[in-house]
């Protein structure tokens, strides 16, 4: 059963690639059905996602989620596809997280994979959204604040960078992007799932909690006269960002806060979000921890 296009297949696990099979109700569907359709609407961003479900593709994101034990509604494979030890090892712990289990053919998967070389493995899994009651932050703490931006790739690179930097966690207001978005997902490299995420309905319920949390923010501002490899960091720092076309909204000024610029030496008047973000967060992050 399912052996199609299995020929590459170790002899060692063949056997126990069907077992997994034949001892879990999985479903063959094709291209129509309402699942295929659902990872579609995930993955183009164009219908109301309110529970934060994001397409995981392949055998890298598959061993993120079980790392980090993120939940997955759904598991969808390609027999035809699966070709590694390390792919059924994988499956064989997936199909533990769900119920829904999909079994599609090497055609339907193409349809919905985003990669060339499918490795057959499929999930729909929930972003995770902390509890902001349980935010308890560390004594050597930055965060980084994420102002209206509408990017989404630079959404996943500032993740990325701040999983790398040591971030506390990530406070996002005046929200403009889908934080399920494809591309946020994909340029995070995984830290979407590590790095702890709260979101805000707007800039005074944001600065409460900073404030209320002893912070010193920071506004990323080329206007700054204080650039940032001069500034000494308190142990609690944060570091607002703001759109890409706008800046940072003008309801942060209002507040006590400081402005911190990077120096441009060329023709260019500042620097992608970013690459900006990631210079401050490390700067930051060396320094209190010295």
């Amino acid at each position: 059963m399912y052996n199609k296009g299995m020929d590459n297949i170790n002899e060692n696990f063949r056997e126990k690639f069907n077992n997994i099979l034949k001892s879990h109700k999985f479903m063959e569907v094709g291209e129509h059905n309402s699942i295929i359709k659902r990872i579609k609407n995930i993955i183009s961003n164009t219908k109301p996602n309110p529970e934060k479900f994001f397409v995981a593709d392949g055998i890298w994101a598959q061993n993120r989620i079980l790392e980090t034990n993120t939940q997955i509604d759904a598991l969808v494979i390609c027999p035809e596809c699966v070709y590694t030890n390390e792919a059924v090892t994988i499956i064989e712990k997936l199909v533990q997280k769900t119920n829904n289990l999909y079994i599609v053919s090497k055609k339907t998967y193409e349809k919905i994979a985003e990669r060339d070389k499918p490795d057959g493995l499929m999930s729909i899994a929930k972003l995770p959204m902390p509890n902001l009651a349980q935010f308890r932050p560390h004594k050597k703490s930055i965060i980084l604040v994420l102002d209206g931006i509408e990017i989404p790739g630079n959404i996943g690179t500032m993740l990325r960078a701040c999983d790398g930097a040591g971030v506390e966690a990530v406070f996002i207001c005046n929200r403009r992007a889908r934080l399920t978005h494809p591309k946020l997902i994909k340029g995070s490299m995984g830290a979407v799932l590590t790095i702890p995420m709260y979101e805000f309905k707007d800039v005074a319920s944001c600065y409460t909690v900073l404030n209320n949390n002893g912070y010193t923010i920071f506004l990323a501002d080329t206007r700054a006269q204080n650039t940032y490899f001069a500034q000494q960091y308190p142990q609690h720092t944060a570091f607002v960002m703001g759109n890409e076309r706008h800046g940072i909204s003008r309801d942060w000024y209002s507040y006590p806060v400081e402005m911190i610029s990077i120096p441009m030496l060329g023709k260019c008047d500042s620097l992608n979000v970013g690459v900006s973000a990631t210079i401050l967060i490390y700067d930051a992050s060396m320094k209190i921890r010295q």
